[in-house]
């Protein structure tokens, strides 16, 4: 795992030990990277199941002005913790251990720009997270979404399908606001 580009290209990600989490692989990650290019300069980044962090440092190195890492498992918190410091974004990140609907919750009047939903696979999870950042409304007017399932995952939710692309047993979606909100 390596920051495919920006300031901290080439950096050596570690990952969380064990079998728990599934990173995205470098080429998902270069090909979702390519498809939101024009909304991560100066974005505000939700990595809301956070993993490793490399989708929220990935975006924190091409440029996003702000990353919130939400995990709540220990060992893989740590890691992110780890890797943000090795990626030297550290000053434009923040983390979180606690579960996503917590975070979501208390999230109040925040709104992202950019959100990164890659959950453990099955869909109901993703389907979950969905449904609160459309109840809560963090997500910003001209915000986007971007999911990582299974290609069987089904998942409802109230934004716009922009794109599906699929890459082997990974499907990324984009989302968008349906309402064409404006932000307050």
């Amino acid at each position: 795992m390596r920051v495919v580009s920006g300031s901290a290209r080439g950096c050596k990600l570690q990952p969380v030990p064990g079998m728990n989490t599934r990173p995205t692989t470098d080429r998902v990650k270069e090909n979702v990277f390519n498809l939101i290019q024009d909304h991560i300069r100066e974005a505000a980044v939700l990595d809301l199941f956070a993993g490793t962090g490399q989708l929220g440092i990935e975006a924190l190195s091409r440029g996003a002005a702000s990353c919130d890492f939400v995990e709540h498992n220990g060992t893989a918190y740590n890691v992110v913790a780890k890797n943000i410091q090795t990626a030297r974004v550290q000053e434009r990140a923040r983390t979180h251990r606690m579960e996503a609907d917590a975070f979501l919750a208390k999230a109040g009047a925040k709104r992202f720009s950019l959100i990164f939903l890659d959950p453990p696979y099955g869909g109901i999870i993703l389907e979950n997270a969905l449904r609160s950042i459309e109840r809560f409304d963090i997500l910003s007017a001209n915000g986007i979404i971007i999911c990582e399932s299974a290609v069987e995952d089904k998942f409802a939710h109230g934004f716009e399908v922009v794109r599906e692309r699929r890459y082997g047993a990974t499907m990324i979606t984009v989302l968008r606001r349906q309402d064409g909100g404006t932000d307050e």
